[in-house]
């Protein structure tokens, strides 16, 4: 059974930069697409990124583009989002979710617990 663990939360000033980890146990991540999904109160689950399986191909919401970066790393069974210039509507609750298709994840398959960003001055 996979299960994912996310790191690297916290509190953040606007314009400054966070790098959340997503670790998967018990089953490799070689196979699956694996994404970032954010949550906030009073807004929907916004679909943040999501990378392919090998890596190769990845998917950005608008609202991100050119701020965040996904990347894998399957030797340490890792997904990462290096994220900058952070505003304050990037707050949240981070997931990361297997497998994922650009800004939709599967209910039934893979959740995280949830990392909390905060960008606030």
């Amino acid at each position: 059974q996979l299960q994912l663990v996310e790191s690297g939360g916290g509190l953040v000033q606007p314009g400054g930069s966070l790098n959340l980890s997503c670790v998967g146990f018990g089953y490799t991540l070689d196979y699956y697409a694996v994404g970032w999904f954010r949550s906030a109160p009073g807004r929907d689950r916004e679909g943040v990124s999501c990378i392919s399986a090998s890596g190769d191909n990845a998917y950005y919401a608008d609202s991100v583009k050119g701020r965040f970066t996904i990347s894998r790393d399957n030797a340490k069974n890792a997904v990462y989002v290096q994220m900058n210039n952070l505003k304050p509507e990037d707050t949240g609750i981070y997931y990361c979710a297997a497998p994922c298709e650009t800004d939709y994840a599967p209910t039934y398959g893979y959740w995280g617990q949830g990392a909390q960003v905060t960008v606030s001055s």
